[in-house]
């Protein structure tokens, strides 16, 4: 747009802001850093309101993190119509929890019937805002080492919570001579047959990882650091999530997870018995408060009940063949596993911001507050609430995005009649 053109070309003019070695874009609308489904979720959202927009891409596809980092059993956790995305369900024909090859080709439909197409192979390093300019200058590194930076008014962060895998420090890692790989590594428990397997970890991919490994023929152990809440993934054929949802439309929180935790506690049992401890909190209320989501038992309990998965505590270090527990037992394993999760970037490429938290590149303000930084900043898919948050938040950018596209486009008609009725006056008077 006209405004953008003008502050180019005040910029091309000014020496001290020119890197010659850098190609500049200038983009009428929204930059978004990201491809997965917030990128895509706010690209579609935008594109329904007819605001043009580009999206960079760090990976060559759509959803890399689905695509190539996740293991071969993954689903859904969630009934799909509580994971789909803006302005277009999964297909009817896909079962109640989509398998990670339906949900990437959903994604890829999803860009399809939008008609967004990624600038691939575009790793963002930098992003600051140009107080001058009152325009954000992003630079990216594309796939033959080339640097692009491109000035736009809005930027949508959209890289997400799992964008690098998270490896905690364990005292004497060095010393274990065996394999020690994260989560997003492990494909399936086939390459494991046989062997003394630690996953350190109990959240969802932690113990689904533990049962696969089960039906590979390993012997699997558990890592259960701090308490955790385990409910069953179906009450009685319904989801039970979508059960807590319908019941907090006429109980309070507190009642509900009252109701979930005896439900629980008759179909599961009692999993401290099994060295898993609840949190002294209900479920829900746990989640609001430390952004940690229960894990929903996909047949993991079975398993630990009839002794074919381990469970042990906190580590205290690694050993040459294995690890020694805080409870000061020791025991060797064959390959360690880390299933400990992952971490935003934002924090090594966007500058000067108070949007977001140093320490963990999460906003400053939380859900359902997190999506609106200042100066043309937004955030999409960082709710801690996975695919859950993602529509919320790109609802509420696009539409926050299209006052200001609104007012600004009233402006530029408003100058561009102005000029024509100064045009029109300098004719009227040259005739007369």
């Amino acid at each position: 747009m006209e405004p953008v053109k003008e502050m180019a070309a005040k910029l091309a003019h000014d020496p001290h802001q020119q890197t010659p070695s850098v190609r500049q874009v200038f983009l009428p609308g929204p930059l978004i850093v990201g491809a997965g489904p917030s990128g895509l979720a706010v690209a579609a959202c935008l594109k329904e309101r007819g605001i043009p927009r580009v999206i960079l891409e760090r990976a060559h596809c759509l959803g890399s993190l689905w695509k190539f980092r996740t293991y071969d059993r993954l689903r859904l956790h969630l009934p799909k119509q509580f994971c789909q995305l803006p302005y277009l369900p999964f297909p009817d024909h896909y079962p109640t929890y989509p398998s990670k090859e339906q949900f990437s080709t959903y994604l890829d439909s999803y860009a399809q019937h939008f008609n967004l197409k990624p600038v691939f192979g575009q790793a963002v390093v930098k992003a600051e805002y140009d107080t001058r300019l009152k325009l954000w200058r992003v630079r990216a590194c594309g796939p033959k080492k080339e640097m692009i930076e491109y000035v736009c008014k809005w930027l949508i962060v959209a890289t997400g919570e799992n964008a690098e895998a998270y490896e905690p420090e364990f005292e004497g890692r060095d010393n274990f001579v065996g394999p020690i790989i994260h989560s997003t590594e492990y494909k399936s428990g086939h390459e494991f047959n046989g062997k003394k397997v630690l996953v350190v970890g109990c959240g969802n991919s932690g113990m689904e990882l533990c049962l696969d490994l089960c039906n590979h023929n390993a012997y699997p152990s558990m890592v259960v650091r701090d308490s955790v809440h385990i409910l069953p993934q179906e009450i009685l054929g319904v989801s039970t999530f979508g059960m807590s949802m319908w019941l907090l439309k006429w109980f309070p929180l507190k009642v509900v997870d009252q109701i979930l935790l005896l439900i629980s506690r008759l179909m599961l049992g009692d999993t401290s018995q099994l060295g898993i401890d609840r949190p002294t909190i209900g479920p829900l209320q746990y989640k609001n408060i430390s952004g940690k989501t229960p894990v929903l038992d996909v047949g993991t309990l079975a398993e630990v009940k009839a002794g074919n998965i381990k469970v042990f505590p906190g580590i205290k270090k690694f050993t040459h063949q294995g690890v020694e527990f805080v409870d000061g037992r020791t025991k060797n394993f064959d390959v360690i596993i880390l299933a400990t999760g992952y971490k935003s970037n934002v924090p090594s490429w966007l500058q000067d911001t108070k949007m977001f938290l140093e320490n963990d590149g999460y906003p400053v303000k939380q859900f359902p507050d997190g999506w609106k930084g200042e100066k043309g900043l937004y955030a999409v898919g960082f709710t801690k609430r996975g695919l859950l948050g993602i529509t919320h938040d790109a609802i509420k950018i696009a539409q926050d995005i299209e006052r200001d596209w609104i007012t600004q486009a009233k402006h530029l008609i408003s100058t561009k009649i102005n000029r024509l009725s100064k045009q029109s006056n300098d004719i009227e008077d040259n005739y007369i």
